[in-house]
Parts: C-alpha cells; structure tokens; sequence
C-alpha cells in the first residue's frame, strides 16, 4: 500500500462468517485526509440451495439470551441477514438448482431484508460483466432509487426490516438539523418523542444502512449515505445526477427520502421524531 499508484482496485474477499458492518467503517475515509482508497460497494454472494436454511437457523449469542431478544428485538438476525441487510449488491447463485417459484418466494425474502440492493441472478457466479455489477459500483457517489417495500417486509421476515421517511424540502439550517437527529439517532442511540422526552434505543434498535435524499429549497441535492453509526450528508455530483437522476432528465423531485435498514425499526415513530426536531430548529 505504501507504491501509491500501484493498485487499480482492491476486491476484499471476506470468509462467510464476516459481518460488513464491522468491516466497512474501516475503508469509511474521509477526503480531507487525502486516502487513494475509498469504498466502492459492498457484495454478497447467496447461495439460493442453501441460503433459506441459513436464515431460518438459530443464531449463537453469547452475550444475550434469546428470550430477551425475543422480547426486546424480536427474532435475531443470522450472519446471513447481516450480509444481506448491508449489500449494495446482492449475487444470487447456483439459480439453476432452484425452480422459477423458489426463485421468486427466495427474492422476495431478500428483498424484505434489502429492498434497495441490485439482485443478479447467476449460474456458476458468471456474470456477463463485472464492471457496474461487481467493480466500480461507485454505491456511495450517489443515490439512486429509494422505492423500497417498507409495508409488507417485516411480515416476511421479522429479523431485519426497512423503514422510509419523507422529507419536505429543507433550508441549510434544517439540513444541520437533521445531521444532528441523526447523530443522537445512531451515535447516542436516542430518539426524541414530539413531547420533548426521549428514548433509548441502545437495546431496542440496530440500524445496519441508511441511505437519502435530501432537496433543497433552492432546488439542489444532497445524499446521505451510512454504515452502522458512520454516516456523512454530501452534495450530488452533477456528473452522478445527469446519469443517475431523476426518470425525467432535468426534473428535480419535490420531496426528498430517508431509507433506514435494521432491526427493530418498526413500532418506533421515525417520522414523527424527526419532523418534530426539524420544528424546534426553526424555534429560538
């Protein structure tokens, strides 16, 4: 690493015990440190044969007992929903040892976990490009859709769900607000109430990915990106918006979205929380 220059791209193989989510902040570099690595996108590869009995097993927790977790998170998620629940993109392999239904019921499960990841569908993990779908995926430059299917998730299964919040468009001085709740959120593990109280999440919540959208009321973009408690709000590239942006080239959508990936996010009121806290910013 010290021959700056040498490496055209780093692929960080990971054994099939690794949780991303511990293992991504490492790579979480901020630009004015001047790193030439920056992280580019995070992969999981599913086995469709097996990986249903690798979500449905009993995880192992040494720290906690199950019936406390039962009672607090629900269900434990598996090292399997931890790989899924992080992806930016999800490898369905060994498709061909499953039938058309299966594979339907299986992306459906996945979706529930992650609904914002890309799916591709292989036999013997061949892929017709690597470019775009394995390297420079370039998932933390922008935001693309966050049409997520918050509704029904948890129904399917109840370890790891995603829930989305609107968001009006906000002056800079909101923007800060919001960087604020969504430090006390996955920094102090704390959400305020619209009464003012606040609670404590640290052993009810684990939010494992958060992406957004944010507009400006001047009409200018910025994006959220988040891995466990790591997280930055940055301006859209323009470059990334002409290619990426809205389905109407040149039209900027009228509200702006937040999408939470994680355990125990339903039943809280997210949404209510942080409209709340964007109405005390506007408060002297």
């Amino acid at each position: 690493m010290e021959r700056r220059g040498a490496f055209d791209y780093i692929l960080l193989e990971t054994s099939g015990l690794a949780d991303p989510g511990n293992i991504a902040p490492l790579f979480w570099v901020d630009e004015g440190l001047g790193s030439s690595i920056y992280l580019d996108g995070i992969v999981t590869l599913v086995d469709a044969k097996n990986i249903l009995t690798s979500l449905n097993e009993a995880p192992f927790d040494e720290t906690h007992s199950a019936v406390v977790h039962e009672r607090q998170w629900g269900p434990l998620p598996t090292t399997a929903h931890l790989q899924i629940s992080h992806a930016d993109v999800i490898i369905l392999n060994k498709s061909d040892t499953i039938s058309t239904d299966q594979t339907g019921e299986l992306l459906e499960r996945i979706h529930s976990i992650n609904s914002l990841a890309t799916v591709h569908i292989t036999e013997y993990s061949r892929l017709p490009y690597l470019e775009g779908a394995v390297l420079d995926l370039h998932a933390y430059d922008g935001v693309e859709s966050l049409e997520t299917s918050c509704s029904s998730a948890a129904h399917i299964d109840p370890s790891i769900s995603t829930i989305s919040i609107v968001l009006n468009s906000l002056s800079l001085r909101k923007v800060h607000s919001l960087e604020t709740w969504l430090r006390k959120v996955l920094w102090e593990s704390k959400l305020i109430y619209p009464n003012g109280t606040y609670a404590d999440l640290s052993d009810l919540v684990s939010i494992h990915r958060l992406k957004g959208r944010i507009i400006l009321e001047s009409g200018q973009e910025k994006m959220v990106q988040g891995v466990r408690e790591v997280f930055e709000i940055t301006d859209m590239a323009d470059a990334w918006i002409q290619n990426h942006g809205t389905e109407d080239a040149g039209i900027v959508p009228r509200n702006g979205k937040l999408v939470f990936i994680g355990r125990g996010l339903t039943g809280q009121p997210w949404g209510e929380s942080l409209q709340y806290f964007l109405d005390q910013s506007g408060v002297k």
